[in-house]
């Protein structure tokens, strides 16, 4: 026997039908319709039948093994025999992130897939691996944002139970594993959630589209809906954190915030579970509210990206300045962004056109995940180009210690820690021509503002934009893609074992810097990185210490470092 649960406000009678047959709901208070049906098992397929008599998916299905346009199915989590009851993880405030995307990570791009190639994450030094979207979305390959069907991992990943299997093989090399998914938006294909109730509000409008009903008529089920999904995500997959795409984008006039809300169930779950989980957000508005504690006036999230340091750091490194990357470009704004983690902390923004965001003064470190590459910043390029094709693997070699040197928590992007060839594209599958077109005509008018010419742009709907984002594993053993992972290698390991490098202080970190000369010196305690930027050699200054790293040539001078052209050291003071 199996129940049935649906909220349905927007309908006047329900029903489920399996294969052996269709049976009436039952309509209760809320707009909720529930039946039980004695023939239905775990495994069983079926649809929900509303007043048209239109088959649908749903809301909450679990499982969709036909994709988002086929029929639901029963799915026992209880039924799953996980391998590691208890696993041990490492605290985020002594993290290093890699974020990967399933369908690119291995050849065949399943979650079984990215489980051969955990060992290569522990030898490098890995501790959270952060999976983009995996719930169901448009066709059998994309980024996953375009979400549909959020309780059900994709299908062309492998369903469930791989999920599970992935899960189960982190813990089992004490990876933590952290999910991103998305509440702002639904993605616009197998969409049906509006055929049941009030999903989506009118009064908010979002870049994809129409917001989600979060404050308005019927917005407490679909709370409801959004919070029992990321329990579900931490409970049943055994997930150990979210990643809570674009929340800038989550439109919110209620007194309690749909942020502070998750936070607060995230935590009475932590509580129930007796392990910690974490909710790390992505948002662009450089407001410190997201991740201050509801008593201190802020929304309870536990950490958030820095866009800003990322941009500071690329365009220094690259020159880049189109688009964002025009409110950035000194040395200056990089060394605000290793002891601030906005740089736009209310100055003037030339790409807003405006004055943007606020001080994050006396938020500490760990509630700040940095990087020199994530999939935005590499995808959202007409090419797809990773950091290694736009500069020179010595320049790549310094923004790597930047990052893995500095007071935040790091994190990589897939191929990252090798320099991998292959780009990182946007790529879909809809089946819809007329939305197909919709986004590449997107795609084009968003490349404009970087001078980005629309013949430079791969089509996302071709099946080879997909497949040429494709990692090649084979590059890791040749050179000089070697070179550079044993450089990444170094600088986790240097992480790991230097009490220094993982003590999270802002307060202790020291910049000083030379715009014209190109040359940046951060001391974080007994550490410093020195980086000459410049096409010359330069001396820096530095106190006695110990060279612990170095990517070039470097010589110990009275009162300072010799260090040759594009070159990063890493000291150990020995007082």
């Amino acid at each position: 026997m199996a129940g049935f649960r649906v909220w349905a406000p927007k309908a006047t009678k329900a029903a489920v039908e399996t294969a052996r047959g269709r049976f009436s709901m039952t309509e209760k208070p809320g707009g909720w319709y529930e039946a039980e049906v004695t023939s239905a098992h775990d495994g069983d397929d079926y649809w929900f039948v509303l007043d048209d008599g239109e088959r649908l998916p749903d809301p909450r299905t679990q499982s969709q093994p036909s994709g988002i346009a086929g029929p639901s199915r029963l799915l026992d989590h209880a039924a799953f025999q996980w391998r590691h009851d208890t696993w041990t993880v490492t605290a985020f405030d002594r993290a290093v992130v890699y974020e990967l995307h399933v369908g690119t990570f291995s050849q065949d791009g399943t979650f079984d897939g990215v489980i051969e190639h955990l060992d290569h994450l522990v030898n490098l030094g890995i501790t959270h691996v952060e999976l983009m979207p995996v719930n169901e979305f448009s066709g059998s390959y994309g980024w996953g944002y375009d979400s549909v069907d959020i309780y059900a991992p994709h299908h062309a990943y492998g369903g469930p139970a791989a999920l599970k299997r992935l899960i189960d093989g982190c813990h089992e090399r004490g990876l933590a594993v952290i999910a991103d998914v998305v509440y702002n938006h639904f993605g616009p294909l197998g969409n049906y959630l509006e055929r049941f109730g009030n999903y989506l509000t009118d009064r908010h409008t979002t870049p994809w589209g129409r917001a989600v009903n979060l404050d308005g008529p019927g917005s407490d089920d679909v709370r409801r809906y959004l919070c029992d999904h990321a329990l579900t995500m931490l409970r049943d997959y055994r997930f150990d954190a979210l990643r809570l795409d674009a929340v800038h984008a989550i439109f919110d006039m209620s007194a309690v915030h749909f942020l502070e809300q998750l936070a607060t169930e995230t935590r009475e779950l932590e509580e129930q579970l007796g392990r910690k989980l974490l909710l790390i957000a992505e948002s662009d508005l450089n407001d410190p509210r997201v991740v201050r504690a509801p008593a201190a006036g802020g929304y309870g999230i536990d950490a958030q990206w820095s866009d800003d340091f990322h941009h500071a750091l690329h365009s220094v490194l690259t020159g880049e300045k189109g688009g964002y990357y025009q409110d950035f470009g000194s040395l200056a704004d990089l060394a605000k962004a290793l002891k601030h983690p906005y740089v736009l902390d209310g100055r003037y923004s030339a790409f807003r056109g405006r004055h943007h965001g606020r001080s994050p003064r006396g938020l500490p470190a760990s509630k700040f995940v940095v990087f020199l590459q994530n999939h935005d910043q590499v995808g959202n390029r007409a090419k797809g180009e990773r950091s290694g094709r736009l500069m020179d693997l010595a320049h790549l070699k310094i923004g790597a210690a930047i990052v893995l040197s500095g007071a935040y928590v790091p994190m990589l992007f897939q191929g990252e820690e090798w320099a991998a060839s292959a780009p990182f594209l946007y790529f879909t599958d809809h089946q819809d021509q007329a939305l197909a077109q919709s986004v590449r005509a997107g795609r084009r008018s968003e490349f404009a503002a970087f001078g980005w010419r629309p013949e430079e742009i791969p089509d996302p709907q071709a099946r080879d934009t997909f497949i040429k984002s494709k990692l090649d594993w084979s590059e890791v053993d040749r050179s000089p893609h070697r070179e550079i992972l044993e450089w990444y290698r170094s600088l986790i390991r240097l992480r790991r074992e230097v009490t220094a490098l993982t003590q999270l202080s802002l307060e202790a970190t020291e910049v000083e810097y030379d715009d014209a000369a190109r040359w940046i010196a951060i001391r974080r305690g007994p550490i410093s990185v020195l980086c000459n930027l410049g096409d010359r050699e330069r001396t820096l200054p530095c106190g006695e210490g110990k060279v612990l790293l170095s990517s070039g040539k470097v010589v110990r001078q009275r009162g300072g470092l010799k260090m040759s052209v594009a070159t990063v050291a890493v000291l150990l003071s020995e007082s």
